[in-house]
């Protein structure tokens, strides 16, 4: 892997809120790491470069509003020449419920404009994502509302726990063995 893209949108007011369980997700793999990111403008977003195995890693969370992700992960992936399937994007989603995280490479973009996004401007879906389950509120009308508000206590910290649980395997994602982190991860209890 050589990136790692957590989505959110920036801005106190979505600080805490179910969109920015990628950013949550990046700051919290920083923290472990002992690295800061830094804002960085030619990339449009929070960006830090760190050394894992002996290869070079991006660390990124775009500034662009979640829309816009692609923006900074394609400006990112043309200056180093990375290619999508050394990408792993980091995301809240829909269809998991609260407390489930799954990593899985390509796929449908689920109506995540993040991913569509990003989807867009590499010109493919053939990246990992990482999916922080945040559940769904009921109807498709309340979505909008739904993921840009904090979420309740109980689910918060189910939220959470998906976060912590699938940082365990980021020593074999690191290493490029997402397969292995992906076994790992969807089969523990």
């Amino acid at each position: 892997m050589k990136l790692i893209v957590g989505l959110g949108n920036p801005g106190r007011e979505y600080d805490k809120t179910r969109h920015n369980a990628g950013f949550d997700w990046v700051n919290r793999l920083a923290v472990m790491l002992h690295v800061t990111l830094r804002t960085e403008a030619r990339f449009h977003g929070l960006c830090t470069q760190i050394r894992q195995h002996g290869n070079d890693l991006w660390l990124l969370e775009p500034q662009t509003f979640m829309n816009a992700s692609g923006r900074a992960v394609a400006a990112l992936c043309q200056f180093y020449k990375i290619s999508a399937d050394e990408i792993i994007v980091v995301h809240d989603e829909l269809d998991l419920p609260p407390g489930a995280a799954k990593l899985k490479k390509g796929g449908g973009l689920g109506g995540h404009n993040g991913l569509k996004d990003i989807a867009a401007k590499l010109g493919t879906q053939d990246f990992w994502r990482l999916r922080i389950g945040i559940g769904h509120p009921g109807e498709r009308g309340a979505v909008v509302g739904y993921v840009l508000n904090p979420p309740r206590k109980e689910e918060a910290q189910l939220i959470d726990e998906a976060i912590i649980r699938s940082l365990e395997v980021w020593p074999l994602i690191a290493q490029g063995a997402c397969e292995a982190a992906m076994l790992k991860l969807h089969t523990k209890v």
